[in-house]
């Protein structure tokens, strides 16, 4: 029997209604540092409640219900990690990810979602006439301090693509910098790449620490204030555009790539990345999904597909625009030029 013809079924519905309590049991999973805890071999729960300090009984619960999402394995009465679990959620690995929460649940952020019908209504958040785009909003410093662990693979797979092993001397503007990292992989493969970070200042504070922490400290130079309205210089051979232009509309989009034309070399490129629908808008399903987050969120932004990027960038100037994957991502990029 097909999908299609199985009988009806409300576990859809159901399951849904009650996502809430599967973000309660990671983020109190998480806050526990159940994971952690686990790391190290097979846990008990008694042995578990001890050294988490909570009871038996909550912590058998909580423990069988992240078995039953998929974030631990049972065997007998004791749970282990999964290898997602482990790459991810352990507070040890490199990879680890968990903060993020701070970002993802953040009030700033949640709170688009409260009444999301009225956003739906009008087309854009409800929240303030900006939403996350208030200047100087302080989400962005949480997203710069949790979700660099998320970026720092996409941005050295992109520095590599661009940058090979050239050695050569380029300048390198990175819009909406944030954590730095698209910026800082590049000088970390190419000695001779000089780098300026456009954003607000806070935020700018965070990048630095990260280019001082890897080494590049001294090729990395900041610009605060809006991408829209401070001077960028000019004659740069590469713009990075990471997780920006999805914020607002298309006219806005061109009015910010014009800018960015002036301010390039011509044999400049402009390399953008961010969740790229494919034409139907309903696959892959994390970058179309990502279109909710921004009507609930923003006033006017959303998850653009690659043909309409690609008539942004020629409406602003640019002849040539190409999308790329990144295995072994699922991540695409879009490199465009004169």
């Amino acid at each position: 029997m097909s999908n299609d013809s199985k009988a009806p079924s409300p576990a859809l519905f159901l399951n849904t209604v009650k996502a809430y309590q599967r973000t309660a049991a990671i983020s109190a999973a998480i806050e526990l540092q159940i994971f952690t805890t686990i790391s190290e071999g097979i846990e008990s729960v008694e042995s578990l409640a001890q050294k988490c300090q909570t009871s038996e009984r909550g912590m058998r619960i909580l423990c069988d219900y992240l078995v039953i999402m998929g974030f631990l394995a049972k065997e007998a009465q004791s749970y282990r990690l999964t290898p997602d679990s482990a790459m991810f959620l352990d507070r040890r690995s490199k990879a680890y990810i968990g903060d993020g929460i701070e970002f993802l649940l953040s009030p700033l952020i949640t709170h688009g979602f409260n009444d999301l019908a009225a956003s739906v209504r009008r087309g854009g958040t409800v929240m303030s006439s900006e939403g996350t785009l208030s200047p100087e909003n302080p989400v962005w410093v949480k997203f710069a301090k949790t979700i660099s662990p998320m970026m720092a693979m996409p941005a050295q797979l992109i520095a590599q693509m661009v940058n090979g092993d050239s050695q050569q001397p380029i300048k390198v503007l990175d819009i909406s910098a944030s954590h730095g990292l698209f910026g800082i992989a590049f000088a970390q493969q190419n000695p001779s790449a000089e780098i300026y970070a456009v954003d607000w200042a806070p935020v700018l504070e965070v990048a630095q620490e990260n280019a001082q922490a890897k080494g590049v400290g001294d090729r990395y130079h900041t610009i605060s204030g809006s991408a829209f309205e401070v001077d960028y210089g000019s004659d740069y051979d590469l713009v990075l555009l990471p997780n920006f232009l999805h914020h607002f509309d298309t006219e806005a989009c061109e009015k910010l790539l014009r800018k960015i034309h002036h301010s390039l070399t011509v044999a400049g490129r402009i390399i953008v990345f961010a969740f790229i629908p494919n034409s139907d808008r309903i696959t892959p399903s994390d970058a179309a999904a990502f279109a909710l987050t921004m009507l609930a969120t923003t006033p006017s932004g959303d998850a653009y597909t690659f043909a309409e990027y690609e008539r942004m960038f020629n409406n602003a100037g640019f002849s040539h625009c190409q999308l790329h994957s990144l295995p072994p991502t699922e991540d695409q990029v879009i490199i465009a030029s004169f």
